[in-house]
């Protein structure tokens, strides 16, 4: 297991949803995996030719009237997969996942604690 899976402080939520990222002209439908309270994993979408030195912003439809919209940076790549670390989100955003993150843990304390740790980093 890589470095970045044993620091990982935020619980991962497997959620499948309607998700693009966005980079200047460029826009890519992607695959969402899963997300957390501090960024998204997906599914290397087909045509990739994202620039990783700058940030993107990506739009997780909930429903016809929700999303989650974040600017987002490259944080790894492993097969397939690419990690995308959150370097911000509006406060709409943070409500809606942080009821989706409520609504998919068990425990209630371990969502306060993971609030607690993304005030702190």
């Amino acid at each position: 297991m890589s470095d970045h899976h044993e620091r990982r402080l935020f619980k991962r939520v497997p959620f499948d949803a309607r998700t693009e990222l966005v980079q200047g002209d460029q826009r890519w439908p992607v695959k969402l995996l899963d997300l957390s309270l501090k960024g998204l994993l997906i599914e290397c979408p087909e045509g990739w030719q994202g620039d990783a030195l700058q940030g993107f912003d990506a739009s997780i439809h909930l429903n016809e009237h929700d999303e989650v919209r974040m600017h987002v940076e490259l944080r790894h790549e492993e097969g397939n997969q690419m990690g995308f670390v959150c370097q911000f989100i509006d406060l709409d955003s943070i409500s809606h996942l942080r009821r989706l993150i409520e609504l998919n843990l068990a425990n209630p304390e371990e969502l306060e604690r993971e609030l607690r740790q993304l005030i702190e980093v």
